[in-house]
């Protein structure tokens, strides 16, 4: 429906030293925080939305006929282009791959190869059809809208052409784009209700001191994505299976009363070193540490919530945030914690 049932940002504050003269040592000591408790992360952190966007890069390939599910792309770890070579999560590779494996496993190196295929125009409309690149509209103040590259936005925004290995990061979810938190949210809900762009919204109703109703608020469509019901179908099945096949990433989501889909993200803040080997997160400092992302929705056969989780520089999405979201969607529906899947 669009309504918020929760939104957290951490760190936070006590916000009665506001209702008093806040002193001068209390001012600065929020202003100086490195963590900038004084953001809402959900609607003004904005950050690059790594392997969710893997949904969007999915989307144009099937739209734009450039692959079909079955399209198979070769992962050996690692994938020459120009000087450099662009890694896979997985060291050893994944081997060959279609599409629906490629979601699940969250492959790099097949969503690398896709992008070049489509380019960063294509993959940019997609991207904006389903709200990146622009505010929500809830009605929270100092919401910011991200950022939707694409190879006019970069001339006019840097004056240079877009170079085609610019093309592998953005296909990943790296590079010039930026979302919120709160339009990944809105991302994931159009993927689970079929296409439709609901608005967030804060407020379901105001009542009087009697609990008359005077101002009802509700559901805002704001438009549908121009996606083909089966594109959307192949991308249900693969979020399905991200959490709740054994080589999922989103395993960590797992319950066992219903079916949650969802997808894993880890948003890279910089460049890592060359040797850098996935559990050396910790050699790395703090601020310099990837942005663990997950988006998920449930009941899978009859979508009630989705849901939304960065933790800063928290590393991969699979072990910080997953987690998160399952406790989120576990009290929602009313479900008894179950153990941690291995």
């Amino acid at each position: 429906t669009g309504r918020i049932l929760a939104m957290v940002s951490k760190p936070s504050f006590k916000p009665d030293i506001f209702a008093r003269n806040i002193l001068p040592e209390e001012w600065k000591s929020l202003m100086e925080n490195p963590y900038h408790p004084l953001q809402n992360k959900g609607i003004q952190g904005q950050y690059p939305a790594g392997s969710v966007f893997k949904i969007i890069t999915a989307i144009a390939g099937l739209e734009s006929k450039t692959i079909t599910p079955n399209t198979p792309f070769n992962c050996a770890g690692a994938f020459s282009y120009g000087d450099r070579d662009f890694r896979c999560w997985k060291e050893g590779g994944h081997g060959s791959l279609s599409l629906h494996r490629a979601i699940v496993e969250s492959c790099d190196i097949y969503f690398y190869q896709l992008g070049l295929k489509l380019g960063p125009d294509l993959i940019a409309r997609y991207a904006t059809e389903f709200g990146l690149g622009k505010a929500t509209g809830i009605s929270l103040p100092h919401e910011k809208p991200g950022t939707v590259p694409s190879s006019s936005w970069k001339k006019k925004r840097l004056g240079v052409p877009w170079y085609s290995g610019e093309t592998l990061s953005f296909s990943v979810g790296q590079g010039y784009l930026n979302a919120t938190p709160l339009q990944l949210l809105v991302l994931i809900s159009a993927v689970a209700n079929g296409g439709k762009i609901i608005q967030p919204q804060v407020v379901e109703r105001i009542e009087d001191i009697y609990e008359n109703k005077l101002r009802e608020y509700p559901p805002v469509e704001m438009g549908r994505v121009d996606v083909s019901e089966r594109t959307l179908r192949i991308i249900q099945e693969a979020l399905r299976a991200a959490v709740n096949d054994p080589h999922g990433t989103g395993s960590a989501c797992a319950l066992k009363e219903v079916k949650v889909a969802g997808k894993t993200g880890t948003a890279q803040v910089i460049a890592m070193p060359e040797d850098f080997k996935r559990g050396e997160m910790n050699r790395i400092p703090l601020k310099f540490r990837d942005h663990a992302w997950f988006v998920a929705y449930a009941p899978f056969e009859d979508p009630k919530i989705s849901v939304a989780v960065l933790v800063e520089h928290g590393g991969f999405g699979a072990t910080a945030a997953a987690p998160m979201a399952k406790k989120v969607i576990e009290q929602y529906l009313n479900l008894k914690p179950s153990p941690s899947l291995k």
